[in-house]
């Protein structure tokens, strides 16, 4: 029976395809008891199997190309070296100076040879494709393409994928394996798979320290940790390939010929030479053949990229410290290192002036260190909101209004490489069995990432920003928000100790006024405040911030908002903040208003008043203790003193639209009154709606309370004459 040839290519230095390789070849050897051959034919590792199998050939493949005669056992005995395991090995050259006596079309005859003397042949291929590595693929049966979760790593198996459809070769020889995987890595199979167009095969796990040692010892891991769970990533793999009976329904496969020769006639007499280490590769740029397709532009800043990536290993780089210091130090080594790379390329087409030069950098440093085409975004003050719908439709929210910005992603996998960046610090994740994460940035924003399969076009970025400066009345006063009689009138609530609810739909505001509501309680009182994200600034000192959080990698370690407020409960507070109620937390949050905990603040998304009250029932019915109906309505009326609502408009302004009080239980029915009122009146030229801020007429129960405190509030600030007050 014909033996088979296994080609083995990665897409760049650095995935672990020489690694691969050997182990693959030894697992075979191990499962199958059939002794193989290795032939190591990437010219430009320079020997790295002899590292890795602990062996010393004292001839190469060069001289294998140079046999006169039959290829027979006899005459490769002198050449390959038998390993006391029982596999067979061929080195590569460890000089450029020997690739002089390559022979390609004697590598082909020692590849026919090889199918007839040996059952399984291991090619360790280079990542060229050159003219060794497609006469390796017009021999083989398979070709294995090593790639990782990594983005120029994927961007460079495209290369690979696209040589090898170019040259005709059946796209069913061509099997994807993900070398160094990881579960907690954001780039999972599926996304690889939908890049590549193309199904993974296997995945080989990620164990960088059994590998590390492995190497140290020159000894292959199969050998040196049998057990380790890389080692059985490499038996699954010779296992399904021949339950799959993946190389015979290969070995059917009609392939092209003669495809090195015409590599060969492309490259001319010096393509050998050239591809196989000589003077002339030094100057070579293996991305131009992956980035042909792209614009000049990403094609240089991909260039640069990478470059960045190999000069200063940026995967082991702690790109996200606090320390302002080790930031400005390392962004300027990064700074230098970019121009450095940009003096080897022939920019002056491309970059005519300073600017333009500027701007490749600058582009280069954001994606390298920071959030690449968002960091812009980000730094615009006058944005409040980045929505990224995929990778090249990005919205923004500016003024209130939305529309579509400039900027765009080059691709969805350095969309992923953006959102590692923003999740890996906090000890979160985004896979496929997690599919959404709720994050924030070291400025506080605020970040949600739901991705495939959920996210039907891609990746999907949404960052909350929040003001540099934090908001104050007079902010609300200046914009139109309210008028200085109402943010008066709510200081003195705060201070009065009123349960307040903030009511309000999606980026009304909410966050910002509790916030707000939440600077006028005195510093002389603890507050502890309880959110899903920090978001809240106060200014006191006698704060303290409590942030739930989400499961660890095994599903464990939840701490939910419930458990938050009930800890709370015993640590002393005067006052009680939460961000949000949105589930049964909201029957904590009304028990602890109910016993003794007066003064807490709250928001709830819904559209009035009335609506907020219904939604508070609704969110305590989803505690589960079944409580009755008219029991939970009174616990509401009991407990809630006044809500506000704010809306934001069709012109994109936000507006307090009510403030009403909670003046307890009719029936069963909860009765709240209006006390102010926002009134639209119409639209001036640039259609922003003229209204008024109205009160109702309508004097709170608790203005009395407030009084007999000592605090002066005017009753003529309820009257309908009295404190009404144009706005546009």
């Amino acid at each position: 029976m014909a033996g088979h040839i296994i080609a083995v290519v990665g897409g760049k230095g650095g995935v672990g395809k020489s690694v691969f390789a050997a182990n693959l070849m030894l697992a075979y050897l191990q499962d199958c008891r059939q002794k193989p051959l290795m032939i190591d034919a990437d010219f430009n590792s320079l020997g790295d199997q002899n590292i890795i199998l602990n062996l010393n050939p004292a001839r190469t493949v060069c001289d294998a190309t140079k046999i006169q005669g039959a290829v027979d056992m006899k005459a490769l005995s002198s050449i390959m070296v038998s390993a006391p395991s029982g596999f067979h090995f061929i080195g590569a050259p460890r000089d450029h100076n020997s690739v002089r006596d390559f022979d390609i079309d004697g590598y082909g005859k020692l590849l026919k040879a090889c199918q007839s003397l040996f059952p399984w042949t291991v090619v360790d291929c280079g990542s060229a494709m050159d003219v060794l590595t497609m006469k390796t693929f017009e021999a083989a049966t398979v070709i294995f393409v090593v790639t990782t979760a990594d983005l120029i790593v994927i961007n460079q198996t495209k290369r690979i994928l696209a040589k090898i459809q170019e040259m005709l070769f059946p796209a069913e020889m061509v099997q994807i394996v993900i070398n160094k995987y990881s579960q907690s890595t954001l780039i999972t199979p599926q996304m690889i798979q939908k890049n590549l167009a193309r199904n993974v095969f296997a995945a080989i796990p990620d164990d960088p320290m059994t590998c590390d040692a492995a190497l140290s010892k020159s000894t292959p891991l199969l050998v040196s940790a049998p057990t380790s769970a890389v080692a059985r990533g490499y038996h699954e793999l010779v296992r399904k390939i021949q339950q799959v009976g993946l190389l015979d329904q290969l070995a059917k496969l009609k392939r092209p010929t003669g495809v090195a020769s015409k590599v060969q006639a492309q490259g001319g007499p010096e393509q050998v030479k050239m591809e196989f280490g000589g003077a002339a590769s030094q100057n070579a740029s293996p991305l131009r053949a992956a980035t042909g397709s792209l614009d000049p532009w990403t094609a240089m800043k991909l260039r640069i990229h990478k470059g960045l990536i190999d000069v200063m290993d940026l995967k082991k780089t702690n790109t996200d410290t606090n320390d302002s210091k080790q930031r400005a130090m390392l962004r300027d080594k990064t700074q230098k290192a970019i121009l450095d790379l940009l003096a080897q390329e022939d920019t002056a087409a491309l970059m005519p002036t300073r600017e333009l030069k500027a701007q490749m950098v600058k582009e280069v440093l954001d994606e390298a260190l920071g959030l690449g085409p968002l960091e812009d975004l980000l730094a615009d003050d006058s944005v409040s909101e980045i929505m990224v719908n995929s990778r090249d439709q990005i919205y923004i929210d500016r003024a209130g209004k939305n529309q579509l910005s400039k900027v765009t992603f080059s691709s969805e996998l350095q969309m992923f490489n953006v959102i590692e960046r923003i999740v890996m610090p906090l000890g979160r994740r985004v896979d496929e069995k997690t599919p959404y994460v709720d994050a924030r940035l070291p400025d506080g924003s605020r970040v949600h990432v739901i991705i495939p399969p959920l996210a039907l076009r891609g990746p999907t970025i949404t960052i909350r920003k929040f003001p540099k400066r934090r908001l104050e009345a007079k902010d609300y006063i200046v914009k139109g928000t309210a008028t200085e009689e109402i943010m008066d009138f709510l200081r003195l609530c705060v201070e009065a100790k009123l349960n307040i609810v903030v009511s309000g739909g999606t980026g009304s505001g909410k966050t910002t006024l509790l916030n707000v509501l939440s600077n006028y309680i005195p510093a002389s009182e603890r507050i502890i405040t309880v959110e899903d994200s920090a978001e809240l600034s106060l200014g006191q000192e006698h704060v303290v911030r409590l942030e739930t959080r989400p499961k660890n990698i095994e599903g464990e370690g939840e701490v939910s908002i419930r458990e938050l407020i009930k800890n709370c409960l015993r640590m002393k507070p005067d006052r009680i903040v939460v961000g949000e109620c949105r589930a049964g937390e909201a029957l904590d949050m009304l028990q602890a208003m109910n016993t003794g905990h007066a003064g807490s603040l709250t928001t709830l998304h819904s559209n009035n008043p009335r609506e907020c009250l219904q939604r508070l029932e609704t969110l305590v019915m989803m505690a589960g203790l079944n409580l009755p109906s008219k029991a939970i309505r009174e616990t509401i009326g009991s407990a809630v003193n006044l809500v506000i609502q704010l809306s934001r408009l069709s012109d994109g302004s936000r507006k307090i639209t009510y403030i009403s009080e909670v003046t307890g239980m009719q029936g069963d029915v909860i009765t709240t009154q209006d006390i102010f009122l926002f009134k639209q009146e119409g639209l001036d030229k640039k259609r922003n709606i003229i209204g008024r801020f109205v009160p109702t007429g309508f004097v709170p129960k608790f203005v009395e309370e407030m009084e007999a405190k000592g605090m002066r509030i005017s009753r003529n600030l309820f009257s309908p004459r009295g404190s009404s007050q144009a706005t546009g």
